[in-house]
């Protein structure tokens, strides 16, 4: 591909950039566009921005058509190019003897990657675009000559129905801490769907004004023609770098205020609290035995338990593992091995799966599946995919999903309003009442 550098005109800042590329990579069928947000609290992030536009190469599948081997494949025959795409959470049924029968209205493939054309790296420094069919200077022309998408609320949108209502979520609750009583699991995460039918709307000026509202370090915007994700994860799932590899499982979240002092307290709060800390030792358990399947016996080690973190809605509690894999492994057995997140399974993972396929009563595709790229020299970098929004512009379905994790003392209407806490973005992009 051909490479070029460039350094942003004085008139034009970062922000102002990225939504003048964001306008303009929305126009290709195959977009992805992959946001921190100028976050610095996460020493691992790599990139202010990555944008890619237009589609050299696909791969769309769906469990059950050998997706993971495929995607090997594919990977392989693409080496020292870039791909961006998804893991879908149902592909846990190619990983494990599962299966997943609940209802799902977007019609969204289970795997979804591309070789883009174009694309565009914005770091603190500098800006390299890279081409495969048009000159650098081109599309930087055209970039700077686009108008900035300009965010915007949905044009018509009607109810926002819940899958499952208030007193059968709390029903259920109760349900799931009856199997942790009895043993079969210690701690399970149950989402539930919101949904709106017929909803017109432009999904990049959504994902736009979600993006400000809701803006986290793994925010992304993705389209595969129809099909479309609006992200605002502050979750990181896998990262590799050369032999190292990094999860940042979350749990625990706690609301933020505007009262210094009142904020401050609701910090200490989250910090101290023994629930939201058995939740996360729990997830940290989990990630550090996936991890280990794949990397050097003695590496895997907990970097930080515990940290909290400031995003704009909630205070998180996020803890990073890591270890060094091992020379018989690649960065997709990796994968392959912590699929999908334990933060939104629960532990033991394979019975909590089976668990949320009995009690859920929507599939839930993309959400809580994973989000990000291969670069070209073998690394990656995934997130999770929570606080999202999805619309199939073909029928006009939207569709966010949130949860919680239960464990033995969970309160059943603290849970519900849990998840209506993190339903708040997408709400306040949807411009939504409770």
């Amino acid at each position: 591909m051909l490479k070029h550098l460039f350094q942003l005109p004085e008139h034009i800042n970062a922000s102002t950039f990225k939504r003048k590329a964001l306008h303009w990579a929305s126009s290709f069928e195959r977009t992805a566009y992959y946001d921190n947000n100028e976050y610095n609290s996460n020493k691992y992030s790599r990139y202010e921005s990555l944008i890619a536009a237009g589609a050299e190469q696909v791969l769309e599948l769906n469990a059950g058509e050998d997706a993971f081997g495929n995607l090997e494949n594919f990977l392989k025959e693409n080496s020292e190019k870039w791909t961006f795409g998804y893991f879908g959470y149902d592909l846990k049924n190619e990983l494990e003897n599962l299966n997943s029968a609940n209802l799902g209205e977007l019609g969204a493939s289970d795997l979804s990657f591309f070789v883009p054309q174009h694309l565009v790296i914005l770091n603190k420094d500098c800006l390299t675009i890279e081409i495969k069919s048009k000159y650098p200077k081109k599309i930087w022309a055209e970039i700077l000559l686009t108008e900035a998408v300009v965010e915007s609320v949905p044009e018509k949108l009607g109810e926002i129905k819940q899958r499952i209502n208030k007193e059968d979520y709390l029903k259920t609750v109760k349900c799931l801490k009856q199997h942790i009583i009895e043993g079969d699991i210690y701690e399970l995460n149950f989402c539930q769907e919101f949904y709106c039918e017929n909803a017109e709307l432009n999904p990049v000026k959504l994902f736009a004004r979600l993006n400000r509202l809701s803006p986290t370090p793994f925010s992304a915007y993705y389209r595969s023609k129809n099909q479309h994700v609006l992200c605002a994860s502050p979750e990181r799932f896998l990262y590799k770098s050369g032999a190292k590899v990094v999860s940042q499982p979350i749990k625990g979240t706690i609301r933020r205020a505007e009262d210094i002092i009142e904020d401050e307290k609701l910090k200490s709060i989250l910090l101290n609290s023994e629930k939201d800390r058995a939740e996360n030792v729990m997830i940290v358990d989990l990630v550090r035995n996936d991890l280990a399947r794949c990397a050097e016996i003695g590496s895997v080690s907990v970097e930080e338990l515990f940290g909290v973190y400031p995003f704009r809605q909630v205070w998180q509690m996020i803890s990073t593992i890591s270890g060094k894999l091992d020379k018989k492994n690649d960065g997709l057995s990796t994968i392959k091995a912590a699929f999908p997140p334990g933060s939104m399974t629960g532990a033991p993972k394979i019975i909590s799966m089976q668990l949320i396929e009995q009690y859920e009563q929507s599939r839930r595709g993309v959400y809580s599946g994973v989000l990000g790229y291969f670069s070209p020299d073998g690394d990656f970098d995934f997130n999770v995919v929570i606080r999202s929004m999805f619309y199939n512009s073909e029928n006009k379905y939207l569709s966010f999903q949130t949860g919680g994790a239960i464990v033995y003392d969970s309160d059943p209407e603290k849970e519900y309003e849990e998840c209506l806490l993190k339903a708040k973005g997408m709400r306040l992009a949807l411009n939504v009442e409770y």
